[in-house]
């Protein structure tokens, strides 16, 4: 089952060992930390406190607790100092985005250009402090069930029939940010529907530049690294690299013969991104059968 954000499952290579912060960095962390926790708080209880009247006026649109998403996400990335850097413009038409994976942070930049509803792991529900933001978001959860699948395409056409953009990750987990794991086609099968002929799906590749001379994998957070100590490398670092979002051309749903084809086109888009920002290891490009 195709989701995000979650727990990384990928392990395919090894973290670089890491001591802690040293004193400078514990003083970035003590200002970091709770200015981050302090915007992503107010941002939670302003959303919660104006999404009565907003869905009393637009029902399950939210034009604006969207745009406070927004604005909380670009506020973040700058109290770490990550740059973010957009080629491409999100796109405009109904449908939905796909993007690879490569750590939390992720979910701060593809929020901080564009208002979309993220597809996640019905866990992440109840992970404290991210569950609460998700929820607050109007993140859509499912369950890792074949049983349910069927379910889980009812509920995103349900969603896409109010015109939410909705953004996933097709990977299923997170990587390392250098490769392209195959695409899951299951969740695919959302947006083959007949009465809905003009939705479009949205590639997108999410690039990071580590730091000058910090491992190559700086961002990257996957297999059994933790929240915690992940958070704290990147409050601590004293320079700061970047991301770069890669908007491609929408693809059109229904020149697309079937959901496994569909999603071998878009891995195909994603993947080519990374590789021409040079940010791809060699590595074997199949698709997953799902």
């Amino acid at each position: 089952m195709s989701s995000a954000p979650g727990r990384p499952t990928w392990h395919g290579a090894d973290p670089a060992p890491w001591a802690g912060p040293d004193p400078r960095g514990w003083l970035r962390v003590a200002w970091r930390g709770p200015l981050l926790a302090l915007a992503m708080l107010v941002a939670l209880m302003v959303s919660l406190a104006l999404r009565p009247a907003e869905a009393a006026i637009w029902g399950m649109e939210r034009p604006v607790t969207s745009r406070i998403t927004r604005v909380a996400c670009r506020v973040g990335l700058a109290i770490l100092g990550l740059r973010l850097r957009v080629s491409g413009a999100p796109m405009r038409g109904q449908g939905a985005m796909v993007a690879n994976h490569a750590s939390w942070l992720d979910i701060f930049a593809l929020n901080a250009r564009a208002s979309v509803y993220f597809v996640a792991k019905a866990e992440v529900a109840g992970w404290a402090g991210i569950g609460w933001l998700a929820r607050a978001t109007g993140t859509v959860f499912i369950r890792r069930d074949r049983r349910e699948a069927m379910a889980q395409v009812g509920l995103l056409r349900e969603r896409l029939a109010h015109g939410h953009r909705l953004l996933f990750f097709p990977e299923g987990t997170s990587t390392d940010g250098r490769r392209v794991l195959p695409f899951k086609p299951t969740l695919f099968a959302a947006f083959l529907s007949p009465d809905q002929p003009e939705l479009e799906i949205q590639p997108v590749s999410v690039v990071y530049r580590d730091p000058d001379g910090a491992w190559p994998r700086f961002y990257g957070w996957w297999g059994d690294m933790e929240f915690g100590p992940h958070l704290l490398r990147i409050l601590a670092a004293r320079r700061q690299g970047e991301i770069a979002l890669v908007y491609h051309a929408p693809l059109r749903v229904a020149d697309h013969p079937d959901r496994k084809a569909l999603a071998r086109r878009l891995e195909e888009r994603v993947r080519a991104g990374l590789a021409e920002a040079g940010a791809l290891d060699a590595q074997p490009a199949v698709i997953a059968e799902a």
